[in-house]
């Protein structure tokens, strides 16, 4: 069974412009690969194993992200019903006063400085479902209680 992959539009839009600049660097590698072969001995030559390696990562990530568009789904704003679902933007409130703000998506948009968590996080884990108005456990170094403020 193949992975379904939770992105927003703008993670899919991210994504494919990551794509297509690592598409257009594949003729750059060709060519330095081609000019480091023509230097001769390959067992030695140290320009010929760099490109190649280039070539390699370059070539893995390509797949990789075609295989995450391939079989993307595209998070759709979430209807305010009030309760937190992928794609919703929390706001927490800590006993201290403290604010934080969260975007629940999928586990390859994630990037929890940004704010951006996987609903398989988990902080996310915890959030999922809750309401306005329902304390939350942050389970950090403290520990942290948090009231859900708003959810959009």
């Amino acid at each position: 069974m193949k992975k379904q992959y939770h992105l927003t539009q703008a993670g899919l839009s991210e994504l494919q412009k990551e794509l297509n600049a690592l598409l257009d660097q594949r003729p750059t590698i060709a060519d330095r690969i081609k000019k480091a072969r023509d230097l001769g001995d390959l067992s030695e030559n140290a320009e010929y194993s760099t490109a190649r390696e280039d070539q390699d990562r370059l070539e893995s990530r390509i797949s990789e992200i075609e295989h995450i568009v391939a079989n993307a789904s595209v998070i759709k704003k979430p209807r305010t019903d009030g309760t937190v679902k992928l794609g919703s933007t929390v706001q927490l409130k800590g006993k201290n006063g403290a604010n934080r703000q969260f975007q629940i998506v999928g586990t390859v948009e994630a990037d929890p400085m940004s704010g951006k968590i996987s609903d398989e996080s988990p902080v996310g884990k915890v959030l999922m479902g809750k309401q306005v108005g329902d304390m939350v456990e942050i389970k950090a170094s403290p520990l942290a209680t948090y009231k859900i403020t708003s959810i959009s």
